[in-house]
């Protein structure tokens, strides 16, 4: 990893760790071994640091839905959807950790959020291909993600929380999911 790396490495542990307010521009720096003019080269600020690794994130994010085959039934890119994305999620749980305590913040940058939406956007199109073909409800596009995300939150809370995971109730979540939004 280069020195950049190093720090947005350092900083996303720390920030899941201690939280974005407690944790100052010097820990990451102590953290990732290296000077503070070292990390203010590369961030000016907190705030900068926190969208970059915001931005890689759903970059990340979005690259895993590029994964699901568009060419299958809008059921099963759905449900293929939010496999991958519980996935990217489940694998790396410092990022869920990390916008869960940003989900609200006016930290992140207008356009940052509007790059960051982008992410669903593979899951919007497929949304309002099924409602074009009367597969999914004629509900708003919006009221359907808000809807799903916060399925996919609450099952990733409770997933990281508990001792019994099982593959049932991750199918059964799914199941839940698409019979809410089926026409």
């Amino acid at each position: 990893m280069n020195k950049k790396e190093i720090i947005l490495t350092a900083a996303l542990e720390l920030l899941v760790e201690k939280g974005v307010h407690n944790t100052p521009m010097s820990a990451i720096a102590k953290a990732a071994g290296t000077g503070m003019g070292t990390i203010y080269n590369y961030f000016p600020n907190k705030e900068i640091l926190i969208n970059e690794i915001y931005s890689s994130i759903k970059e990340k994010e979005t690259s895993v839905f590029l994964e699901v085959a568009t060419d299958k039934p809008i059921k099963t890119q759905f449900e293929n959807y939010l496999t991958v994305l519980i996935q990217f999620f489940i694998n790396s749980p410092m990022y869920f950790k990390f916008l869960q305590q940003l989900e609200a913040s006016p930290i992140i940058t207008k356009e940052n959020k509007v790059k960051g939406g982008k992410s669903v956007g593979l899951v919007s199109d497929l949304l309002k291909n099924g409602q074009q073909d009367r597969i999914i409800k004629n509900i708003s596009i919006d009221e359907l993600l808000i809807f799903i995300g916060g399925v996919v939150s609450s099952y990733l809370k409770w997933y990281f929380t508990t001792t019994d995971k099982t593959q049932a109730s991750f199918k059964n979540q799914i199941q839940m999911v698409w019979d809410a939004i089926k026409e």
